[in-house]
């Protein structure tokens, strides 16, 4: 499940966490980035090296995670460039399941972790978290409160109510509605669903996200101008219902 936002990592400062992720595959660069949208960090990506290294210089990244294989040149040498002009930033390594030599090249180059693919987010973010912390970044409190239009859900009591209604949710329910008001207007996929809510490992049991879905309708829309909204062949997005 994901960390409490109440606990929220930041700068000192109460300026945002930036990451850089770096990967060639474009649905794992949306699925990680939407993991650390989550955690309100500010994402930056890139597929290839050069646009690694590029962005780095742009963005100036608090932590990278970076795929191993890339199409131009790999991983090592994307962080030797970035390292260059910024020696201290944490480099998480993303490689091959049996890739050992991938594994003690990463490590012995430099590189502060690795995870192997396919991996469970929340081990990605608890990992990056760890980085963070160990180089400066505090937590701070977050308002615990979300709201999208009629629709109040507070994280702390796990209450929620609609035009003032309570909604009474299950455990799974709730996170479920908490993922899809943390990111209202957004089209959110099965797979990002699965990943955000179940921990399921890209991929599983799809089926799950219609049925919880199914359920959430129930008590959050019934008789009421719907905000759960179904974009077919897409996912889902939650709306303020119109007036």
């Amino acid at each position: 499940m994901p960390t409490p936002e109440s606990e929220v990592l930041r700068h000192p400062d109460g300026t945002p966490i930036r990451v850089l992720t770096v990967d060639d595959e474009p649905s794992l660069i949306e699925l990680l980035s939407m993991a650390m949208r989550y955690e309100g960090w500010q994402v930056h990506t890139a597929q290839t090296g050069t646009d690694a290294v590029r962005t780095a210089r742009e963005t100036q990244p608090d932590a990278i995670v970076l795929d191993m294989m890339l199409p131009d040149f790999d991983g090592l040498e994307v962080m030797r460039r970035i390292r260059a002009e910024r020696p201290e930033v944490p480099v998480i390594f993303l490689t091959a399941k049996d890739a050992v030599t991938d594994r003690i090249q990463g490590l012995t180059a430099g590189g502060d972790d690795y995870v192997t693919k396919p991996f469970s987010l929340e081990e990605l973010i608890a990992r990056l978290r760890g980085l963070l912390r160990r180089t400066g970044a505090t937590t701070v409190a977050e308002s615990t409160q979300l709201v999208v239009g009629d629709l109040v859900l507070d994280e702390d009591s796990h209450e929620v109510t609609r035009a003032g209604e309570p909604v009474n949710l299950t455990a799974t329910e709730f996170e479920l509605l908490r993922f899809l008001m943390r990111n209202p207007r957004r089209v959110l996929s099965k797979a990002q669903i699965l990943d955000r809510v179940w921990d399921y490992d890209f991929g599983g049991q799809a089926n799950v996200v219609e049925l919880y879905i199914s359920y959430l309708r129930k008590k959050v829309d019934a008789g009421r101008e719907p905000m759960i909204h179904t974009m077919r062949g897409a996912g889902y997005v939650l709306r303020p219902a119109t007036q």
